[in-house]
């Protein structure tokens, strides 16, 4: 005999506008670094210096033309669902001193894993402290064992994202590169170094002063993403199998057979195709004793 069920392809639209209609619904999740620090322009008189544990992180160049870049990572791949679409991301990082006017500051994507020793600066901190074993310093991404390639740090030429900072306050970056890095960065964790923060350079007296993670408030990176969908197997009636996320399966009034489960095999019945051949379409058992 047979089922009186309604055909898959009659069903599909339905289906279609349902999946069309119905918004994946976005979260955030708001991190501190994991690690951060400065690097300080090597000087051969002074050696080589850090603050891995200091309250404060520097970016540009000093009154005396040396150099200053904070690098900051953070643990993007244990907060946010794998297999998730991230749509934003800010870094907002509190600036706590400056002697300069209006500057530049830029972040770039770091290419190899540094450290955070136990250095911590006195005073200011401008001036950072004698490197202790694992600190990222002007010529290590360990001290004092790994060298950078290049001194300075290893980090893609083109920012990521630039904001203009200039008296004491709060500053956010964000923009569609900060988007790429990170998504790049939860999709593949063992590429998570990180940005290098950058100042003017050219010139001194540019040096701008943020609170680490050791400060308050610490250097906050805000994601936007959407999670990935839960779907499962939605038993839709008349032997019609859809996979579907359990609130669109609900809405269609139809019966969810768990997350993960598969439309092949047909967990739903089956329905005879139109030549009442099994093998022409799926078939509903109507046996009631079966």
């Amino acid at each position: 005999m047979k089922g009186h069920g309604i055909p898959l392809l009659r069903w599909m639209p339905m289906i279609g506008a349902l999946l069309a209609a119905a918004p994946l619904a976005a979260d955030t999740v708001t991190l501190v670094p994991t690690k951060d620090n400065t690097l300080y322009q090597y000087v051969s008189v002074d050696g080589d210096r850090s603050n891995g544990a200091g309250s404060y992180l520097f970016a540009g160049s000093t009154d005396d033309g040396r150099t200053r870049r904070a690098v900051l990572a953070f643990d993007i791949a244990g907060n946010v669902p794998a297999g998730s679409t991230i749509t934003s991301v800010t870094l907002t990082l509190q600036m706590t001193r400056s002697t300069s006017g209006v500057e530049s500051q830029s972040l770039h994507k770091v290419l190899a894993d540094w450290g955070e020793g136990t250095s911590n600066a006195g005073s200011n901190e401008g001036q950072g402290a004698p490197a202790t074993p694992g600190d990222a310093t002007w010529r290590h991404r360990f001290y004092s064992a790994i060298l950078w390639s290049t001194p300075g740090g290893d980090y893609v030429p083109t920012a990521s994202a630039t904001a203009s900072v200039g008296a004491t306050g709060a500053y956010s970056w964000t923009s569609t590169g900060m988007v790429a890095d990170a998504q790049g960065w939860l999709d593949t964790p063992g590429s998570s170094f990180g940005w290098i923060l950058i100042g003017r350079e050219s010139a001194s007296h540019t040096t701008k002063r943020f609170n680490s993670r050791s400060s308050s408030p610490p250097p906050q990176l805000t994601i936007v993403f959407t999670p990935p969908q839960i779907q499962g197997a939605c038993c839709l009636g008349g032997g019609t199998c859809a996979e579907l996320t359990p609130s669109q399966c609900s809405a269609q009034g139809g019966t969810y057979q768990g997350n993960g489960t598969p439309c092949s095999p047909n967990p739903c019945g089956t329905v005879e195709g139109p030549m009442g051949d099994s093998s022409s379409g799926p078939r509903v058992n109507t046996n009631p004793c079966q």
